[in-house]
């Protein structure tokens, strides 16, 4: 390898959306990640919605508009028997 080029590998510290936090080496001081093997559905087991564009939330109200719609709307009248 060519000396003077590479750049300097130094201890970094990982923290979590969740809170944990690790130290790993890295090129930069420290790295923020949004989902880590402590929190992340696979390795936990537990099913977690991860939404950071706010779509589960959107599908909510609309679902919520639509079944306020369905309760107001009025029932249809059986037709006649001949």
């Amino acid at each position: 390898m060519k000396q003077g080029i590479h750049p300097e590998y130094r201890p970094a510290r990982v923290s979590c959306a969740c809170g944990a936090a690790f130290v790993t080496r890295a090129t930069v001081p420290s790295i923020r990640v949004e989902i880590c093997s402590n929190c992340h559905p696979f390795y936990t087991g537990r099913q977690k919605i991860m939404d950071t564009e706010g779509r589960v939330e959107r599908f909510v109200q609309r679902y919520a508009r639509y079944q306020k719609k369905q309760a107001t709307a009025q029932p249809k009248k059986p037709a006649p028997k001949a």
